[in-house]
């Protein structure tokens, strides 16, 4: 134990605040790690590059391409993250060996080896989710919302077969499997017909949820958008319909906070929904004018996310997962970064005395309130941070490594 992390800990004492408890409840939060910042999106299916509502920007070198280069460039980020870590899967990273099998079809077999893999790393678990862009069958860029029998039929199998391979990741990694539905369905005009593509959604739903699935090993979660790319006028998949949707059908209702409006934040409907739902999964990014997927930064918002996480005692209850893909540096810096980013507002949160704040504010004394929580926010985090990460065995000095990993790549990619 250092001599700055001691002064660091008698300073938090003062105030209420064990920086022990603090680092030790750290440890224990699981991150789901987004698998898509490795390769821009692009996937191991033969999709081609991201598309359909997704878009990749930048053209920094040495992308990873193919199974084994994604994993040696997860493999990497993952040791330089602190605390525990999951895996975040899409559909569309199936080992297919070559078996001519649409999406429709995908199963088990075809990601045996990411189980493999994220046992080999020691991982908390696996989380997944259906691939319903960069595909042919988005057809006028609808899916479950198409009035097209055959393209929702489609998309419904495709996420029938998710759910069965969400219950094979729990098996094997003893642990449950969140499982994610995001669409791209919108107009990028103003509709004639808001409400029709809703109903085809809300009855494409109904027969995913309708197939049996071990409710105890796969959570289900449903993700909105207020708008994408060539849908700037209308999303079928609306906050106000899938929050309606899950609480309705008893599954989760994912909130990412690139996906409302800059003006409303996902810090103040965290606690809305924990007063209703014993379980919320979140998408962390960082959007700049809108859900443009930046990489993930210790800011003001970010802290509030993780305030309201924490003050709620909903470590446990809240999934946090990253979702963002910068091709404009590297890649794996953009990963270390944003996890770290994410840890470090949970240490920040973990080192405020909620307690003592929330009876400041149920007594009405707002003056002392507003000092106290000023207080807080130069007390010495970094002392803290820096004896976490000694703990955990990782190097503050996360830059050197990726830099002599990108110089091992670089002689054997292309740059891609």
């Amino acid at each position: 134990m250092s001599d700055i992390y001691e002064i660091a800990r008698r300073e938090y004492c003062a105030h209420g605040v064990d920086t022990e408890a603090a680092i030790a409840a750290l440890s224990e939060i699981p991150i789901s790690i987004h698998c898509w910042q490795g390769d821009d999106v692009v996937g191991l299916d033969g999709g081609g590059a991201a598309s359909n509502g997704i878009q990749t920007t930048g053209n920094y070198p040495y992308r990873a391409s193919g199974f084994e280069e994604l994993k040696a460039d997860i493999e990497k980020a993952f040791s330089l993250m602190p605390g525990k870590k999951r895996l975040n899967l899409h559909a569309s990273y199936a080992m297919l060996g070559g078996d001519d099998v649409d999406r429709d079809c995908y199963g088990p077999k075809h990601f045996a080896s990411w189980a493999e893999f994220a046992k080999k790393l020691g991982l908390d678990g696996i989380d997944f989710n259906p691939t319903m862009f960069s595909h042919s069958k988005i057809k006028d860029g609808l899916s479950l919302s198409s009035p097209d029998e055959g393209i929702r039929a489609f998309w419904i199998k495709h996420c029938k077969a998710c759910i069965k391979i969400a219950e094979y990741f729990a098996d094997e990694m003893d642990s449950p499997c969140l499982v994610n539905i995001w669409i791209p369905d919108g107009y990028k005009d103003v509709p004639a017909d808001r409400l029709t593509p809703r109903l085809r959604l809300k009855a494409s739903l109904d027969e995913i949820l309708s197939a049996p699935y071990d409710k105890s090993k796969v959570k289900i979660a449903v993700e909105s958008k207020v708008f994408g790319i060539g849908v700037e006028s209308y999303t079928v998949g609306s906050n106000e319909f899938y929050q309606n949707y899950a609480a309705k059908n008893g599954i989760c209702c994912l909130l990412d906070n690139g996906h409302y409006h800059p003006l409303e934040y996902v810090s103040d409907k965290i606690p809305s929904l924990l007063a209703f739902y014993d379980t919320v999964a979140l998408h962390v990014t960082r959007g700049v004018r809108w859900d443009s997927d930046h990489v993930v930064l210790f800011e003001d918002e970010l802290k509030e996310i993780a305030k309201e996480i924490v003050r709620n005692d909903a470590t446990q209850k809240v999934k946090i997962a990253l979702d963002y893909f910068d091709a404009s540096i590297n890649r794996l810096s953009a990963w270390v970064t944003g996890q770290r980013a994410v840890q470090k507002a949970l240490l920040y949160a973990l080192l405020i005395d909620h307690d003592a704040l929330k009876k400041l504010q149920d007594k009405s004394d707002f003056t002392a309130l507003m000092v106290r929580q000023e207080e807080y926010k130069t007390l010495p985090l970094g002392a803290v941070w820096n004896e976490y990460l000694k703990r955990q065995g990782v190097k503050r000095d996360y830059l050197s490594d990726i830099l002599d990993h990108e110089k091992a790549v670089a002689k054997e990619r292309k740059q891609r």
